[in-house]
C-alpha cells in the first residue's frame, strides 16, 4: 500500500487502517466483555463479492450498530465462526467498507468526524433536519456517492433512517437497489438500544443480550420488480414489517416504548 494511496473519497488508506485498529481496540469489550454479542450467519460474509454489496439493517443507535458490523465483518473474513474472539482480525481490516449516515450527525463533534473518516457516506436527510420535519428533494450527488462506494466495496445502510423501531422503509433504498443492482444482505440486530445510549458511544447497561443475525442475500428482479415490492421485501428481511408487531410480547413493546420516551427526553 502506497503511503498516500487514497480511496475514491480522498481518504488516505493507511490513516483509515489505523483508525479502524484503534477504534476497534477501544470498542471490542462493548461486544465481548461488558456484553456478549451473539452472531449468526458469519459464513455468508466470507462468500460475498469484493464490491457492490449493500447491507440493510434495522437501526438502534447512531454508532454502535455500525461499529459492531466492522467487528463482525472483519472477524468473519478472518475465519472466525460467529465470533469476534481474538481482536487480531483488526490488524488487516477490510478498508472498502462504507456506511450511510446523516451529514448533520457526522459533523456534530470531533468523534463523529473521526468516525466519518473511517467510512461515512454523509447524506442530507430529505425528511428531517436539526430535529424538525422537512420535505426536500433527494440530492443526486448523495445517490452518486453511494454508487461510488458500491463500485469500490461494501455499503451499510439503515433504510428506515431512524432508530425508532417499525418506522416505514424509505423508498430511496429501493431506488438505489434498482439503479446499482447490488447484492443485498439483510442484518437484524437487537439489544443495542438497551446496552448503549442513543448515540451508541456510552455503555448504559451491562450483561444485556445482544444479537446479530446475517441473513442470506435477497432475491430481487432488478429489472421488473417494483419499488413497493422491494420495500416490502426489505421490511420483512430486517423484521420491521408491521406484521412483526403481532408476535412481539407485550412486555417487549412496553420496554421499547419506555426506552423511546427516555431517548426523546435526552
Amino acid at each position: 500500500m502506497g503511503l498516500f494511496k487514497r480511496n475514491p473519497f480522498g481518504h488516505i488508506l493507511w490513516v483509515k487502517k489505523w483508525l479502524i485498529r484503534i477504534l476497534g481496540a477501544l470498542t471490542h469489550r462493548r461486544f465481548r466483555g461488558f456484553n456478549e454479542l451473539q452472531i449468526e450467519g458469519s459464513e455468508i460474509i466470507k462468500n460475498l463479492p469484493e464490491t457492490n454489496v449493500l447491507f440493510i439493517s434495522n437501526h438502534q443507535t447512531y454508532f454502535a450498530d455500525v461499529i459492531s458490523m466492522f467487528h463482525v465483518f472483519n472477524a468473519s473474513l478472518s475465519d472466525r465462526e460467529d465470533s469476534i474472539k481474538n481482536i487480531g482480525y483488526l490488524w488487516n481490516p477490510k478498508l472498502n467498507v462504507y456506511y450511510v449516515a446523516a451529514k448533520e450527525t457526522m459533523k456534530s463533534g470531533l468523534l463523529p468526524k473521526i468516525l466519518a473518516y473511517v467510512g461515512s457516506i454523509s447524506i442530507e436527510r430529505t425528511w428531517r433536519s436539526q430535529g424538525k420535519d422537512v420535505n426536500r428533494q433527494v440530492k443526486m450527488s448523495d445517490i452518486s456517492s453511494i454508487g461510488k462506494a458500491l463500485n469500490d466495496g461494501w455499503v451499510i445502510t439503515f433504510p428506515q433512517g431512524t432508530t425508532t423501531p417499525f418506522k416505514p422503509i424509505r423508498k430511496g433504498t429501493a431506488h438505489i437497489i434498482k439503479r446499482y443492482k447490488p447484492v443485498v444482505v439483510p442484518i437484524v440486530i437487537d439489544g443495542f438500544r438497551r446496552s448503549f445510549d442513543k448515540k451508541g458511544l456510552r455503555v448504559k447497561k451491562k450483561n444485556i443480550f445482544q444479537s446479530f443475525e446475517i441473513k442470506a442475500p435477497l432475491e430481487i428482479d432488478y429489472e421488473n420488480e417494483s419499488i413497493d415490492s422491494i420495500v416490502e421485501k426489505i421490511e420483512y428481511a430486517i423484521e420491521q414489517h408491521p406484521s412483526f408487531l403481532k408476535v412481539i410480547p407485550q412486555a417487549v413493546l412496553e420496554e421499547n416504548e419506555r426506552l423511546n420516551r427516555e431517548l426523546r427526553d435526552m
